[in-house]
């Protein structure tokens, strides 16, 4: 089977993930298209437009003409643009799905794409269990990350300075994901313990911010009941990850891993995440402990291959 992937952004570094696992543990063949590059994250590409030259857009035409699986990130649709093609007039026959990320547009406006997708006979899928609750008729595929890539394996404390307690966040956005509460409660830990460093990542290359946070002690996700790919990296990473995480995401992560102990640390206010902090900064045992159950569970319940059967699931 072949699948051919389109974004306008690569959502999180997503789109490329799931095509590199596709082509690394299944005999069928992915490709991915994107367009722009946001916030800049330098995320690996397959084919990006911006860097086609002379308009040898011969592949892209190639590709829309004869695969059999169209799957659109984001907002994309058949309706779009690809180089100097509207990718309606190049695809017949093609089964269409259509994976969606939490785009606030998409957040705002999503009985518009609801009516959309059910006129059309469209599959969706999300990214995230909070969109269940949005996106009618959709199925939830877990975000994957590379468990094995150097980048996502653990250094644990024993291998982290001593010095100094490093607790860290990368937020896409600061405005969505609680940082000016994490600064606060920061702020008011730092006045008591001075050995503590609030770390923020923000616009900076994706390899780099996964080298950062490596040499973190724990991570702060955010606290609007879902999670982040964060997470799961700092997860994979055998770090302590705090996160806000609601009942009805805790329920869906049950579901789907089968396992009722999960490795959050959940903090869903200001009062609890300092509460939590406290624990974590004051216990370094407790860290390295919660650090490699953490590990322990992605190993287990969460790999790539466990993620793609709940998409090839779809696909068929």
């Amino acid at each position: 089977m072949k699948i051919l992937m389109i974004t306008n952004n690569d959502p999180a570094g997503m789109a490329i993930a799931f095509t590199n696992a596709i082509n690394r543990y299944t005999n069928h063949q992915c490709r991915l298209i994107s367009m722009s590059e946001k916030y800049g994250f330098d995320y690996e590409s397959d084919i990006y437009t911006p860097d086609i030259h002379d308009d040898d857009f011969d592949e892209i035409e190639y590709l829309l003409r004869h695969s059999d699986i169209i799957h659109f990130h984001m907002l994309m649709d058949e309706n779009m643009h690809v180089g100097p093609f509207v990718i309606r007039d190049y695809i017949k026959g093609q089964q269409i799905i259509h994976h969606h990320h939490g785009h606030p547009d998409y957040m705002i406006n999503y009985e518009k794409y609801n009516e959309k997708y059910r006129k059309l006979g469209r599959k969706v899928i999300v990214s995230t269990p909070d969109l269940l609750k949005l996106a009618e008729n959709s199925i939830w595929v877990p975000n994957l990350v590379p468990l094995n890539d150097v980048h996502y394996m653990p250094r644990f404390e024993d291998n982290l300075s001593d010095e100094t307690i490093k607790i860290c966040q990368a937020p896409t956005r600061k405005y969505d994901k609680h940082t000016s509460v994490f600064e606060k409660v920061m702020y008011e830990l730092q006045t008591v313990e001075s050995k503590i460093e609030r770390v923020v990542l923000e616009r900076i290359p994706h390899i780099q911010c996964l080298k950062i946070k490596r040499k973190c002690h724990i991570i702060f996700d955010h606290m609007r009941g879902w999670f982040g790919i964060s997470s799961l990296e700092s997860l994979s990473q055998g770090k302590p990850v705090i996160a806000g995480l609601d009942d009805w995401n805790i329920q869906c992560i049950k579901k789907f891993t089968s396992v009722d102990d999960l490795p959050w640390q959940i903090a869903r206010n200001e009062c609890e995440l300092k509460t939590v902090l406290t624990k974590l900064i004051n216990d370094k045992d407790l860290r390295e402990s919660i650090g490699k159950e953490s590990r322990s569970f992605m190993e287990r319940y969460w790999t790539e291959k466990q993620a793609l059967q709940i998409l090839f699931e779809v696909y068929g």
